[in-house]
């Protein structure tokens, strides 16, 4: 629930080293690859959901929008949630 996803967050933040370049589309292809798979299983029993904390500017934009397509008719969503003072 809320609250694992929270604890997780609060036990993983002081280990978190943020840097660049700030390329979305190698993840977000790795977890499509999971939720194809899991789609593929026919059971509909996992749905993915992939966080993604950022402090700057997507460097890979272009190929962010086609990952985001690609994945959007598999079961998984995707949250980016920026923080700081860069444009997001």
């Amino acid at each position: 629930g809320i609250q694992g996803i929270v604890d997780a967050y609060r036990q993983i933040l002081p280990q978190i080293q943020l840097y660049g370049p700030t390329n979305f589309s190698p993840i977000i292809n790795h977890v499509a690859r999971f939720a194809a798979h899991s789609l593929q299983q026919g059971t509909a029993a996992q749905y993915f959901i992939l966080l993604i904390i950022t402090d700057g500017e997507i460097t890979d934009l272009d190929q962010t929008r086609q990952a985001i397509v690609n994945a959007s008719k598999l079961p998984v969503s995707i949250i980016i949630v920026g923080v700081g003072e860069a444009d997001f």
